[in-house]
């Protein structure tokens, strides 16, 4: 029972970050599963079981607030399976140092673009006339799949920040239509990991099923955080997690001793608590040019519905 209650814990914080952000639910769950020891097939295995059950909730929790472009959900999922099945295979054929070194630092790399992007880059203003399509669409699916399970997470990471960068759907839709159509992407990621994991390698269903309703229950209000939240203080602060958790482990791998291992960890704090201060500080100052445009709510721009 306390297994069930840790790790619902957890899937109800990471699918909180996720759902909010259109990313990190598989970066921040596999990152707790590996700082406690898990095999890291067998974490990207269990964190993908319990995205079918999160992911489906979060389409439901999206579809009903209208944060889906289901066109972009119809082209992007099935690339996206199609990659998660081939980085369930490659991440299951490395030996468990090679693996546990692979997905740490993709880890490492995800949660240190999480943190910069939203702390301190420039979100960007919106074009929202041209639609993606199937040749940024296609290929953009089929690489957020593939590190999504090599990595045990980076379907939002990659797809999220992508399109939010292409500035051709609204943030929101961005969100919402990542977050359902990831639901494909972890079933078919979950069909490889059961197919390719030898007989030594079990799953945890107690940590599974602890995962799966901590993000069920998380999704409802992680949708409604979407259109009211800040996403920069969100995004810093589970960022800088991510960076310091998987710094731990990699240290931890190269049998770093203790002075070298104080000194990258204080060094990560210190980005983490410049990281937070910026995110404030931008979002004061997009309110502030917001106020003298007119704009009495920042968020304006995002809630049109197209």
């Amino acid at each position: 029972m306390q297994t069930l209650l840790l790790f619902g814990l957890a899937g109800f914080l990471a699918q909180l970050v996720d759902g909010s952000l259109g990313m990190a639910f598989g970066v921040t769950a596999t990152t707790t599963l590996i700082a406690v020891g898990t095999v890291p097939a067998v974490a990207s295995a269990a964190v993908h079981l319990a995205e079918v059950g999160t992911s489906l909730a979060s389409g439901i929790s999206h579809w009903k607030f209208r944060n889906i472009d289901w066109r972009t959900v119809g082209i992007l999922a099935l690339p996206g399976a199609i990659g998660a099945v081939l980085g369930a295979y490659v991440l299951t054929s490395l030996s468990t140092e090679g693996a546990t070194l692979w997905i740490t630092t993709i880890l490492l790399v995800l949660g240190l673009y999480v943190l910069i992007r939203f702390a301190f880059l420039k979100l960007g203003k919106l074009i929202t006339s041209k639609r993606p399509g199937a040749r940024m669409l296609a290929p953009l699916g089929l690489v957020a799949g593939f590190v999504d399970a090599s990595g045990g997470g980076g379907w939002g990471p990659v797809a999220t920040t992508t399109l939010l960068s292409s500035g051709r759907l609204e943030p929101r839709k961005v969100v919402g239509s990542v977050d359902t159509s990831e639901f494909i992407v972890a079933l078919a990621a979950s069909i490889g990991f059961l197919f390719a994991l030898s007989e030594e390698d079990e799953l945890n269903y107690t940590v599974v099923a602890g995962l799966m309703i901590g993000g069920i229950l998380a999704a409802p209000l992680a949708a409604w955080l979407v259109r009211k939240m800040p996403p920069r203080i969100l995004g810093a602060a589970a960022g800088g997690l991510i960076v310091f958790t998987n710094s731990r482990t990699l240290l931890s791998e190269f049998d770093a001793d203790t002075t070298l291992s104080t000194v990258v960890l204080t060094a990560v704090g210190v980005l983490w608590a410049i990281g937070l201060t910026a995110a404030i500080r931008s979002i004061r100052e997009e309110r502030r040019i917001n106020a003298l445009a007119g704009e009495t709510d920042p968020d304006s721009e995002h809630q049109t519905t197209t």
